[in-house]
């Protein structure tokens, strides 16, 4: 099994910034796409952003040039920088990732508890 615990939630004003990261524990053979989701209250979750085994990204359009995602392999980590925050930012973000927990598995889907992100004057 995959744990995963993300962190650095909080409040904050409109136009500051937070960045939340995310750290995977357990049998952890390899590591493929991370991602961040968030969902607000009364609504769908939706993709916030990915990153893949080579450092791909992908950003929904709603945070593009504000957002930056980032991976660290050997701590097992996924990061998520977020800059210009604003009202509609507010949401519970989730980490996502793909694990093999054996070295000729199939990886799996985790998602982690999530972190509250609010943004209020």
């Amino acid at each position: 099994q995959v744990q995963l615990v993300e962190s650095g939630g909080g409040l904050v004003r409109p136009g500051g910034s937070l960045t939340l990261s995310c750290t995977a524990s357990g049998t952890i053979h390899s590591i493929g796409t991370m991602a961040w989701y968030r969902q607000a209250a009364g609504k769908q979750r939706e993709l916030v952003a990915s990153i893949n085994g080579v450092e791909t990204t992908k950003y929904a359009d709603f945070v593009k040039g504000r957002f930056v995602i980032s991976r660290d392999n050997a701590e097992k980590s996924v990061s998520l920088q977020m800059n210009g925050l604003q009202f509609e930012d507010t949401a519970v973000y989730v980490c996502n990732g793909e694990f093999a927990t054996q070295r000729y598995g199939f990886p799996e889907n985790y998602w982690g508890q999530g972190t509250q992100v609010t943004v209020s004057s």
